[in-house]
């Protein structure tokens, strides 16, 4: 990125006064005033949003949840003997329990499982649920956002840990920040500790782009959602008919990206900031990185994970790997 740049960003910032810093409104503001606009997608995930990711992950386009699943499925009993000494499990992001609930049967051994998610609602749905149907388990919901230091409870702080992070959500991470977090699950889980962690490979183009862009037109509506969203949280005034889904492969930087773009020349208002669109100009919503073994083993290094294990599906499209922390 240019200096002009970084001048262009900060200039933005300052601009929006009186924002609570790290919310959703925060976001949208400082992500609308940049030269190239932007939301963060870890702001997708409120009720209507996890419901229809859930619902994405069921397509025949999207494979990286079906491929996962066949992952853990197969290889459950193969990866829980790689971790005997293991007794908490910590999820990132932990959204739906169905792949939880697959490593929860492969490990008896746990004894506690503390899933930590922005969505309040589904985190509670989901934990009740877990604690009704693995009744020896201590089920411990942390309700916040996983890209922020997190302090676990003081029972699990002693215990060996294996963190969690499946459906290759690190691709959604710039690869600096998913070294940054990468190094604060290594703090959290200890000297020693574990991470089992999902990633989607390099594949063609046609493959990645449909699984994003759906038929069904289900991705389309996650997307759109996130403009829904600000009406109804920040009474923004977004002409939804106004802006298409748009998915895209950027081969340079090895990367899907999601934009939402505008089909004619309007204005939003979001209290009294106001926001000028151009025809064709886009909001970029999601970027998901695909790394091939090379280049994610080489990251995890970086952060002083090495790996220990890797599994895949039978396809080869989606990789498993089970970390351990050097300290």
């Amino acid at each position: 990125m240019s200096v002009v740049m970084l001048k262009d960003r900060a200039a933005a910032f300052e601009a929006i006064d009186g924002v609570e810093e790290g919310g959703f409104r925060d976001a949208v503001l400082r992500g609308l005033a940049l030269p190239h606009k932007m939301i963060p997608s870890r702001f997708f995930y409120d009720e209507r949003g996890s419901a229809l990711f859930e619902d994405i992950t069921r397509l025949e386009a999207y494979y990286p949840t079906r491929s996962e699943m066949a992952i853990f499925e197969g290889h459950g009993a193969d990866i829980a003997a790689h971790l005997p000494e293991t007794r908490a499990l910590v999820e990132f992001g932990s959204g739906s329990s169905l792949k939880i609930r697959a490593m929860l049967k492969a490990m008896p051994q746990l004894t506690h499982y503390a899933p930590i998610d922005i969505s309040g609602e589904m985190l509670t749905r989901e934990a009740q649920a877990l604690s009704a149907d693995f009744p020896d388990l201590e089920v411990v919901p942390i309700h916040a956002d996983f890209m922020s230091p997190v302090e676990l409870p003081k029972e699990l702080r002693e215990i060996g840990k294996l963190a969690f992070f499946p459906g290759s959500t690190i691709g959604n991470l710039e690869p600096y920040e998913a070294l940054e977090f990468l190094a604060r699950v290594r703090d959290t889980v200890g000297t020693g500790g574990h991470l089992l962690i999902g990633v989607d490979r390099k594949k063609d183009t046609e493959t990645l782009v449909r699984a994003y862009d759906d038929p069904e037109g289900v991705t389309a509506a996650f997307n759109l959602n996130l403009l829904a969203r600000a009406n109804r949280e920040l009474e923004a005034d977004f002409d939804l008919s106004g802006f298409a889904h748009e998915a895209r492969y950027n081969a340079d930087r090895g990367r899907i990206e999601m934009h939402l773009k505008s089909l004619k020349e309007q204005a939003v208002s979001i209290g009294a900031c106001r926001f000028d669109f151009t025809e064709g100009e886009t909001i970029h919503t999601e970027n998901s990185y695909k790394y091939a073994p090379d280049e994610f083993r080489l990251l995890a290094r970086a952060a002083r994970f090495e790996p220990v294990a890797t599994w895949t599906d039978a396809n080869e499209r989606f990789a498993v790997y089970l970390l351990q922390s050097e300290g």
